[in-house]
């Protein structure tokens, strides 16, 4: 393993042998490393930016998956946590600009000029035909993906996303540390990605 010299510091160091290890060797106790570590810090800034703890929650996830897929890409001409952080920014910068461009102020509805009432029309809020067909049709495709994880990570993914319960409501009806299912549910969502990504009408 070749130790860029650009990182001078022992932290900076450790990461990147992590990094080797999880991306070189599969070292799943790499990868844990690298999110116990970071995990705390990168949703202290996502909650800082969302003022939202479930979406810091989400976008915590988010970043580490989009990280760890990308650890192939990752160069140490920067530390590690600067890399994962820019990711993290990055990716709820995104989030953030996708939710204001969904929403609607009042404001904006009616604009008086010269005495008149100009009205702007209002998206409908009722359900598209079409579009209800092609969302069951997913979901229906996802609930079959979903059946191909293993029973442990299958549970955590029904009650996550189709019973919509709270991590830690996850964690207290099975019995589990909290941090075992944000992990438990990181590895299942990397291994839904991996099945999904093949499945062309999905995307």
């Amino acid at each position: 393993m070749e130790v860029n010299s650009q990182l001078t510091t022992d932290k900076a160091l450790r990461d990147y042998q992590l990094v080797c290890r999880a991306r070189e060797d599969g070292d799943q106790r790499a990868y844990a490393d690298l999110m116990r570590m970071y995990k705390e810090p990168i949703y202290l800034l996502l909650l800082k930016m969302t003022n939202n703890p479930t979406e810091a929650d989400d976008l915590t996830m988010e970043a580490f998956g989009k990280a760890f897929a990308s650890l192939h890409l990752y160069t140490p001409t920067h530390a590690f946590s600067t890399w994962l952080f820019s990711i993290a920014t990055n990716n709820c910068v995104d989030f953030i600009r996708k939710k204001r461009l969904q929403t609607i102020y009042l404001d904006d509805i009616r604009t008086k000029s010269e005495g008149e009432v100009y009205e702007y029309p209002i998206p409908s809020e009722g359900d598209n035909p079409e579009e209800n067909i092609i969302h069951e049709q997913r979901v229906q495709i996802l609930r079959e993906v979903v059946r191909q994880l293993k029973p442990r990570y299958r549970k955590l993914v029904e009650m996550r996303y189709f019973e919509e319960m709270s991590y830690e409501e996850i964690a207290e009806e099975l019995d589990m540390p909290l941090g075992t299912v944000k992990v438990q549910l990181f590895r299942a969502r990397d291994l839904l990605y991996n099945i999904l990504i093949t499945k062309k009408e999905f995307l």
